[in-house]
């Protein structure tokens, strides 16, 4: 595997290009799984509050000798300025790693309106450098122009879902626009993506697993990519992914598996 790569965020700090997300890891099995994770060479792990598992996520970290970047998310029931600080107090006493490298508004959720306010918390909170680098999951080009209008601060990075089959090229064009990071959650849409022929034709031409052509794809898009693995084999397998490149031909024609319905998750303009 050669030398991991870096995306450079809008506030000048570095983020790995790849992490481990730990979405639905049961708790009792994030330790062991995410120490497994920096052990072979992860330099990234994305958690959130509703995922119940900062606590082991940061035992982990606390055990490594190597820096781990760690990015958090304020959960919904707790939006609103007050709120929000009280929650990314409980997030920092749960992973006890210190300064948080990337904290996260988790949904927009338009229709509560919270989300300006949510997200002048997190200035805040940067401000204070409790936290390195602040940003957004799940939002929209209407939600992103409301919080940069109103607060004039530009999210670091906006995490949402994107995958071969929903590639949100729209939203991507205004996020390089506006020098926003692209974090891809479900890269492999949740491994819906990996038994598609075009992928299996182009993982056969370069000896490589499906899931490696599809994460390399994000990689070579620009895209920050965080696949959870249960299994060390997994992990391994999907951190090997810097010593080779997809072609032109490989590119495009993962560019034409974009389908208008290809999302997996909530729709953030109606998720309440």
């Amino acid at each position: 595997m050669t030398e991991q790569t870096d995306i450079i965020l809008n506030d000048g700090r570095a983020m790995p290009q790849i992490g481990l997300g730990v979405f639905q890891m049961p708790s009792e099995e994030t330790e062991r799984l995410a120490r497994t994770g920096i052990d072979l060479g992860y330099r990234a792990i994305d958690t959130a509050a509703f995922y119940h598992n900062e606590a082991e996520v940061g035992a982990a970290v606390r055990a490594s000798a190597r820096p781990v970047f760690v990015t958090t998310k304020v959960w919904n029931t707790e939006q609103g300025y007050d709120r929000t600080l009280r929650a990314f107090e409980a997030s920092e006493r749960a992973l006890g790693t210190g300064t948080i490298d990337l904290y996260l508004i988790h949904w927009p959720l338009p229709g509560r309106d919270l989300y300006v306010e949510t997200w002048k918390a997190l200035v805040r909170l940067r401000e204070e450098k409790r936290v390195r680098s602040i940003g957004v999951s799940n939002f929209t080009m209407s939600t992103l122009e409301r919080i940069i209008h109103d607060t004039g601060v530009v999210p670091a990075v906006n995490q949402i879902e994107l995958h071969s089959f929903f590639q949100q090229v729209e939203l991507r064009g205004f996020h390089e626009e506006n020098g926003i990071a692209t974090t891809s959650w479900a890269p492999l849409g949740r491994g819906a993506v990996l038994a598609d022929p075009a992928i299996a034709a182009i993982a056969a031409k370069h000896q490589r697993t499906p899931a490696q052509i599809v994460l390399r794809w994000h990689l070579e898009n620009g895209l920050i990519v965080i696949p959870k693995a249960s299994s060390r084999a997994r992990q391994a397998e999907n951190l090997d992914i810097f010593g080779f490149r997809l072609d032109e031909g490989d590119m495009h024609a993962i560019a034409a598996l974009d389908r208008e319905d290809g999302r997996i998750g909530p729709d953030p303009d109606v998720m309440a």
